[in-house]
Order: C-alpha cells, then sequence, then structure tokens
C-alpha cells in the first residue's frame, strides 16, 4: 500500500489513515480483492421524527422557515409582518444570512426564519430546513416556480416539515395564481385543497398586507394539526444558527433553543466551544432572562467562537464544558487533521493538470454561515478539471494582518464577504503585493473569483483555415526563403497567413508568407482558380524544410483567445 502510494507522488507512514475513497483507488490499482465499509460518525443532532418525548413535554411555538426563489419578496414578507424595513438595505436586495424573528399572533408565538434565496446558499437554506416545522414557500405568482423554489421544496420534504405555499404578487400586473397552482400540482404533486388535495396555499402581497391574517391562521391551524411539544425540564440544547465577532463583546451566537430552558449563567459547550451565557438578548436585541424551546437569542459569553450549523448543549460546570469541548475538539482532529492522505492529493498527483493553474484562497466573512457558503459556492465553480482551488484558511471577523501573510503567496487571493480592511492595512497589503478584494453581494465575489480562474489559464490557439494552394513550380530555395508558385484552390492566399505544407495528405511543416504576387506584381492576395507566386519565409524550426511540385499548402490565421470557464 505503502510503496503505491509512494508510487503516485505520496508519501505516507505506516501510522497514516486514508479516506475511503483513496483507499476505494489503491485497492483498483493493486487488484485486490477487498471489501472496504464505510462508516459513518453518528452526529448527535436533535431530530423531530427520532427524539422521544417526555410525558411532561409542553407545548411550543412553530418553527416556520420562509423559502423561496430570489426575489420572491420572502424579506419583503417578513419586513410587514414584523413592522421592520430590512429588504431595501440588503446587498444587492437579497438575504445573506439565516435570520430568527418572533412575532405573536392571537396571543400565539410564532418563530420564523428568513433563508437566502441565491444559489450560492444551498448550505444555509439546507440548515434551515433541518430546523423548521413548517416551510412558508413564497412563490411570485408573475414568475411562477424557480430553480431555488424547488430546492426548497426538495429540502422541506427530505426534513418532513410541512409546506404552506404563499402565492406572492398577485396585485403586479401578470400575476397568475392558478397558473402557480397547476404548476406546483402538476409538476411537483402539491394539490391545493381548493382542488381537493392537502397541500395549503393563500395567495398574499406582502407588500400591501393582504391575505397576511390567513397566512397566519393557517401557520397557528396546522401547528395544531401537528401537536408540536418540546420537554423544558432537561439541560438546554438546540443549534447555531449564526456566529460572528464583536468588537468589545467578541464571539457571539445566534442560537435556536429545541429542548431545556436555556438561562443566563449557564455554560454550553457547541462542539470544541465553550462558554458561560453572560448576557442573552431577543431577536429585536432586548435583553432576555430565559430562552424556551423554538426560541431564538443572541448569546454572549463563548470564549471561542462557535460555527455555524454546530449542536450545542448546557452542561453542569465550567469544568465539565471544558472537558467536553475537548473531547468534541479531539474527536474532530482525529477524523479530519490525522486522515491527511485524501482521493484529492491521489488524483491530484496523477491528473496532468498544470500547477501553475492553482488558485489559493483565504475566506473572511462576517458571520459562520456565510463563510460556509461562500467556501461551499466557490468549490461549485466549474473549472473543468482546468485549475485547482484551495481554500487554505476560513476566518469569521475583519481582515487581520495574520490573513495578509496568508494572502502574500503567489496566485493567493484574500476574499473579504461583508467585512472590512482598515486603511493601514490595505496600504500594508499593497505594499507587501497580497490581493485584497471586500465584497457585500455573494455572486459579485463568485464572478471575480472564475475571472482569476481564468487568468491562470493558458491561452487557446485557434486556427481558421482561409485558403489551399497546390505549388506547381518550385524556383529557388535560399537560407531564409522559399520561392513557389502555384493554383489557389479554395479561399484566398495574403501575406502574413502561416501556410502549412502538406506532402502526401501528412502535414510536414510550417512556413509563412511574405509576399503575394501575380505576372510579377506584388499584390494583396490571390483567390481561388488564380495562378500566383509566393515568397515563403522560414524559421528554426523549418530550417531544413523543402518544397517539391505537388506539394499542397495550407493557409491559416493564428489566434490567441483567452480562455473562458
Amino acid at each position: 500500500m505503502i510503496g503505491e502510494l509512494f508510487k503516485n507522488g505520496i508519501v505516507a507512514t505506516i501510522n497514516q489513515k486514508l479516506d475511503y475513497d483513496t483507499a476505494a483507488l489503491i485497492i483498483g490499482e493493486l487488484d485486490l480483492d477487498e471489501e472496504i465499509e464505510l462508516e459513518r460518525r453518528k452526529v448527535d443532532l436533535p431530530a423531530r421524527e427520532d427524539k422521544q418525548l417526555s410525558e411532561g413535554a409542553v407545548s411550543r411555538p412553530p418553527i416556520v422557515a420562509i423559502m423561496g426563489h430570489v426575489d420572491h419578496g420572502k424579506t419583503t414578507l417578513l419586513d410587514t409582518l414584523l413592522g421592520k424595513k430590512t429588504a431595501a438595505s440588503e446587498a444587492g436586495g437579497i438575504t445573506q444570512h439565516i435570520s430568527a424573528y418572533q412575532l405573536e399572533h392571537k396571543k400565539r408565538l410564532i418563530t420564523l426564519l428568513d433563508t437566502p434565496g441565491h444559489s450560492a446558499f444551498a448550505a444555509l437554506r439546507q440548515h434551515s430546513a433541518s430546523l423548521t416545522d413548517i416551510v412558508v414557500l413564497v412563490v411570485a405568482a408573475d414568475d411562477g416556480v424557480k430553480p431555488q423554489t424547488v430546492e426548497a421544496i426538495e429540502f422541506a420534504k427530505s426534513s418532513n416539515a410541512k409546506i404552506i405555499v404563499a402565492i406572492n404578487k398577485i396585485d403586479k400586473p401578470g400575476a397568475d395564481v392558478n397558473r402557480v397552482m397547476a404548476e406546483l400540482a402538476s409538476e411537483y404533486n402539491m394539490n391545493p385543497e381548493e382542488w381537493g388535495g392537502d397541500t395549503i396555499m393563500v395567495p398574499i402581497s406582502a407588500k400591501e398586507g393582504k391575505n397576511l391574517d390567513q397566512l397566519l391562521e393557517m401557520i397557528l391551524l396546522l401547528a395544531d394539526v401537528e401537536d408540536l411539544r418540546a420537554d423544558q425540564d432537561i439541560p438546554a440544547c438546540g443549534l447555531v444558527i449564526e456566529s460572528h465577532m464583536e468588537v468589545g463583546r467578541g464571539p457571539i451566537a445566534n442560537l435556536l433553543i429545541t429542548g431545556g430552558v436555556l438561562k443566563a449563567g449557564d455554560f454550553i459547550v457547541a462542539a470544541g466551544s465553550r462558554g458561560k451565557v453572560r448576557t442573552m438578548f431577543d431577536w429585536r436585541g432586548k435583553p432576555k432572562g430565559k430562552a424556551t424551546p423554538a426560541t431564538p437569542v443572541t448569546v454572549v459569553g463563548f470564549k471561542d467562537l462557535p460555527s455555524f450549523g454546530d449542536y450545542f448543549a448546557e452542561v453542569d460546570s465550567e469544568r465539565g464544558a471544558r472537558r467536553m469541548a475537548e473531547s468534541n475538539l479531539a474527536r474532530a482532529q482525529e477524523s479530519s487533521a490525522s486522515t491527511n492522505v485524501t482521493n484529492f492529493d491521489l488524483l491530484r498527483k496523477m491528473s496532468d493538470i498544470d500547477n501553475s493553474a492553482e488558485l489559493n484562497v483565504v475566506v473572511k466573512a462576517d458571520v459562520g454561515g456565510s463563510a460556509t457558503s461562500v467556501v461551499d459556492s466557490l468549490r461549485l465553480i466549474d473549472t473543468q478539471g482546468l485549475v485547482r482551488l484551495n481554500i487554505i484558511a476560513t476566518g469569521v471577523g475583519n481582515i487581520t494582518e495574520n490573513d495578509l501573510a496568508l494572502a502574500r503567496g503567489a496566485n493567493t487571493i484574500l476574499y473579504g464577504f461583508n467585512v472590512d480592511i482598515s486603511p493601514a492595512l490595505k496600504k500594508l497589503a499593497e505594499q507587501a503585493g497580497a490581493k485584497v478584494r471586500t465584497f457585500r453581494i455573494i455572486y459579485e465575489l463568485l464572478d471575480d473569483a472564475k475571472h482569476e480562474m481564468e487568468q491562470l489559464l493558458a491561452p487557446e490557439i485557434v486556427e481558421t483555415i482561409v485558403g489551399k494552394l497546390s505549388v506547381k513550380g518550385v524556383f529557388r530555395h535560399a537560407k531564409s526563403e522559399i520561392i513557389a508558385g502555384g493554383e489557389v484552390l479554395d479561399g484566398k492566399v495574403s501575406a502574413g497567413l502561416i501556410a502549412k505544407v502538406l506532402r502526401d495528405k501528412a502535414e510536414i511543416g510550417e512556413l509563412t508568407v511574405a509576399k503575394v504576387q501575380k505576372e510579377k506584381n506584388t499584390v494583396d492576395n490571390a483567390v481561388a482558380g488564380e495562378m500566383c507566386g509566393l515568397s515563403l519565409t522560414r524559421d528554426a524550426k523549418s530550417a531544413k524544410l523543402t518544397l517539391q511540385i505537388g506539394d499542397q499548402l495550407e493557409f491559416i490565421e493564428r489566434q490567441i483567445k483567452a480562455r473562458k470557464l
């Protein structure tokens, strides 16, 4: 095994671990009759369908994710429901984080999650669907079902969440509610209740506030049917739905409680991060003493920044929190850092990709979820195997001098997403020749990365055949020049063209057309059917090339064209 790895350019010791794909590749190369079983580590995340509730479980608010295609009105719907105004202020008019809110309708609470619609935020939508009891699928009445609408349907179904369709923008010209209903019914098996099906569909206008009370009524009705409950007499637990750094307050985590009651002063652990809840705020930023199930809160007190999507749990003491965080960190390092011989390494060594076509990227983002989405989206850029993308570091918070140190290498760029760089650091980056670019809109960042990769590609040489000539006479073979004549069979011949010499249909070399003559007069070109004389120049490669009567010359224009991905 070690020998086979070594032959493929990977130096491995007997104590190193191989990932599944590498092991499968090597066993295939050695033609061994072995079977590999992939053992998946079970992640202890809360799941509604598996969690056994006690008899003392109490009713809780429904967790509702607002999903749908970009620009179909998700954030406008939330703004109208909550009396906020965020849609106009968002970069590019699209949501770029998961945001959690609570509203009260008829003395009952509803927890709302706003999710991004742009394709680059699939990771965020996947996480929000896994948290969700009910998905409100926003579909524009004038636009119909779009790619992210389909994604949202798939996410909702995979997480067993119930779907309510909010057919938005019914106030706009061209709105056709029946067409949207028919599209969902025929293509996605979502039959409206009005047509005898079981999918609730509510025509609304988020902008004008029309039928929003009816939408809230349907959410609460569906919540009653599902009989949503949670245990409160257990240690608090839930998921990290966002995390970021704040000057003066340190790591900040947005949590969604799924069980128990979280209180100020509690010790909590999220994967390898631990902390004590120093202060806790509701979604409006008002101090909150305790948080019950299905409640979103912002917590100050983590020692390290927890990661987006981490499961968190309350522990009984600071010592217990430290021990659990260290244990989680050790397990994570054992399963990832020590498994440092991967199929990517193996395939990279075995491939013919030019090492120069490699872009190294450092990503800094405002929150953990954004960093995850940026990295995932960068990796989804189709490079057609021509460029390698290496994510060498990611982080949360504004750009620091350490980040600049990582970005000083060749073919390396530091991307900041929704973060800032101080004037002093910007000047330092210019002096060091480090590429640093900041963006507020994710698809602009992705376009820039794609352009950077294209700059690394070797240019494409495009050849166009413009004419053919049959050699009828050869008059002179000088050191750097050949004088010949013949009949133009097709197209035209003019000075500056490359002449490929074909003998018995096989290419034997290339010459360059220096001059074209007709009846001893120099002309711009000669066309099909005409006889002409040619002055052809040689270069070092064609120094020994000779022409014979009966050879054919194929005239080409050669252009260097930048490659695109």
